[in-house]
């Protein structure tokens, strides 16, 4: 297929979370040497680019999303001779590397806050957001944190309120400030400099707040704090920032950039990433991944929600349509803030391989780079660990203080919520073998593994031919194969029904019909009059023998996906 100018629109990224990927010297962490074992087989499975979740230097206060010091790396990953090592490696062997690029605060370790926090005459007080307790002595207004309780934290010495949309140790950085992002425009131009092929940006609509940080409406009268999104997500000055970032430092190389952006519309997302005005190769919107989540902020996602497939389309569709030619989908179900998307959307008990199967047809046949988190390729599932002691993420933490500690709730029904949308699901050690430890480590592993690792690795996986390892290989391959995957127009078949997800794309001459069942029962459905199958073929089916389809209808096994090829 004809690469297009830009390079990202083809590729398939693979999403490395060094901490749980490989550990190289048994002290029960992964790192970067572990990283450069393993690229081989993520040759195989044929993806073009690693994003690397961040490496700096950080107390760790959450898993590195603290950084001390944006130009070092973390002792317990190595070192900057080690990266320089794992990114010719990588270049070597035709793969690009993104990096994480976390610039809406930095960890209260880092000596630009060091030096805030001295005096309020400090030159490098502004670099941060401070102000003086209100009227009644409490915190300046009443935002909540993502990671729970106030988005304040004060300091004594100077008498002063310093913002933290995170944890108390990530104070935000104050964007209004040029010599702020002059800062941040020179740290991205070291690591571009070093080979760098992109970042992936941290929560980066986060950094213009709202003029004068008002109170947020109080949507939870029983709680103290509430959620303040409408005043400090895609704030006032977010594209003046991003443009000036573009002009100053991201129009002067080739690059993926991509956008962590909750809370944005399509319409915005066609705004950021419009290929002549916009300022990000593509987002990561958060519009599906909060489809099983009750609406009014962050922890609105701990309390379960019946949803329909007919919601999942609205948005997915709208998305594929309205950035057609207008700007680009970035494609994923998984990442290191997800809980494991066969146990969230599939079936990870009867059905494992077959859903698993199903929703990566279902996604990689869309329009937009896909991603593909540690572990996907091979089905690992959410894990349900009995203890609060044996989760070590510091939202999941945090909600248990304030939940169950603090407020009362039943720890049970807080520790079920856990299982399923708890972070460490993503984190814990990457299965390679069924060996102690799934050989992650030969030491005592940071995060416990997941016991079916016995059962779900990928030495397992790669010795048989109908695995999920070998059917991301072929829809991976096909990507690079047929064009019509990654310039075709969208569009749904059977909108209204709640049981069957199939859509069609066109592009000069080719066409693809998508049919998925996302049920465990066997179904049958009817062709609309529009689809027609003269000389059709299947490209890739999740079961061994082609469903039992005619012109007329199609009967679908559970969890059953299969595409439809004609040219």
């Amino acid at each position: 297929m004809e690469q297009s100018t830009q390079w990202w629109k083809n590729s398939v990224v693979y999403q490395i979370y060094p901490r749980s990927f490989n550990d190289s010297n048994g002290d029960g962490i992964g790192d970067l040497e572990g990283i450069i074992e393993k690229l081989d087989y993520l040759v195989e499975l044929g993806i073009d680019v690693i994003w690397l979740s961040p490496i700096y230097k950080s107390p760790n206060d959450d898993n590195g999303y603290d950084i001390s010091d944006y130009q070092d790396i973390m002792t317990e990953f190595g070192d900057l001779e080690t990266w320089d090592r794992l990114i010719t490696t990588m270049h070597e062997k035709g793969l690009k590397l993104v990096m994480d690029l976390v610039v809406n605060h930095t960890s209260d370790e880092h000596p630009w806050f060091q030096e805030a926090k001295k005096s309020k005459d400090n030159p490098y007080r502004d670099f941060y957001i401070w102000r003086p307790p209100n009227e009644e002595g409490k915190e300046p207004n009443n935002w909540l944190s993502f990671f729970s309780g106030s988005a304040w934290e004060y300091h004594e010495p100077t008498g002063e309120y310093y913002l933290h949309l995170f944890t108390k140790k990530q104070p935000d950085l104050n964007w209004e400030n040029p010599d702020v992002r002059q800062k941040v425009y020179e740290m991205m131009r070291w690591w571009l400099d070093r080979g760098v092929d992109g970042f992936r940006m941290d929560v980066i609509n986060l950094i213009s707040k709202v003029e004068g940080l008002p109170d947020a409406p109080v949507t939870k009268p029983d709680d103290e704090f509430q959620w303040g999104s409408d005043y400090f997500a895609n704030g006032p000055r977010f594209m003046e920032f991003m443009q000036e970032m573009k002009e100053e430092v991201l129009d002067h190389y080739d690059i993926l950039t991509v956008g962590e952006t909750g809370f944005v519309t399509p319409e915005e997302g066609k705004q950021f990433t419009n290929e002549d005005s916009g300022v990000l190769s593509m987002l990561f919107q958060f519009q599906h991944m909060d489809v099983d989540a009750q609406p009014g902020g962050q922890m609105g996602k701990w309390e379960e929600k019946d949803w329909k497939l007919t919601e999942l389309k609205e948005i997915m569709s709208k998305w594929q349509v309205e950035l057609f030619n207008k700007g680009w989908n970035s494609l994923y179900l998984e990442n290191h803030d997800q809980p494991r998307s066969v146990s969230r959307f599939g079936d990870d008990g009867e059905y494992h391989s077959e859903s698993a199967k199903m929703l990566a047809t279902w996604l990689h046949m869309m329009q937009g780079t896909p991603y593909v988190y540690q572990g996907q390729e091979i089905g690992m599932t959410n894990v349900h660990f009995p203890s609060i002691d044996d989760y070590e993420d510091v939202e999941i933490r945090n909600l248990w203080q304030d939940m169950v500690v603090e407020k009362g709730h039943d720890p049970d029904k807080i520790l079920k919520a856990i299982h399923e949308k708890g972070r460490d699901n993503a984190r814990t050690p990457m299965q390679w073998d069924a060996s102690e430890n799934a050989g992650f480590t030969s030491g005592t592993p940071w995060l416990k593994v997941n016991p079916n690792y016995d059962q779900i690795n990928v030495e397992k996986e790669r010795e048989n031919p109908d695995s999920i390892f070998h059917y991301y290989k072929k829809l991976i391959a096909l990507r690079k194969e047929h064009e019509v995957i990654v310039n075709g127009d969208h569009t749904l078949i059977w909108p209204e029904d709640e049981e069957v997800y199939a859509y069609k794309r066109e592009h000069e001459g080719e066409t693809l019909v998508v049919v998925t069942n996302w049920t465990g029962e066997t179904i049958k459905r009817p062709w609309p009059e529009d689809v027609s199958f003269d000389g059709a073929s299947v490209m890739i089916h999740n079961y061994n023998e082609s469903p039992d389809a005619s012109k007329e209808g199609i009967t679908l096994r559970p969890y059953e996906a299969v595409v439809y090829h004609q040219k």
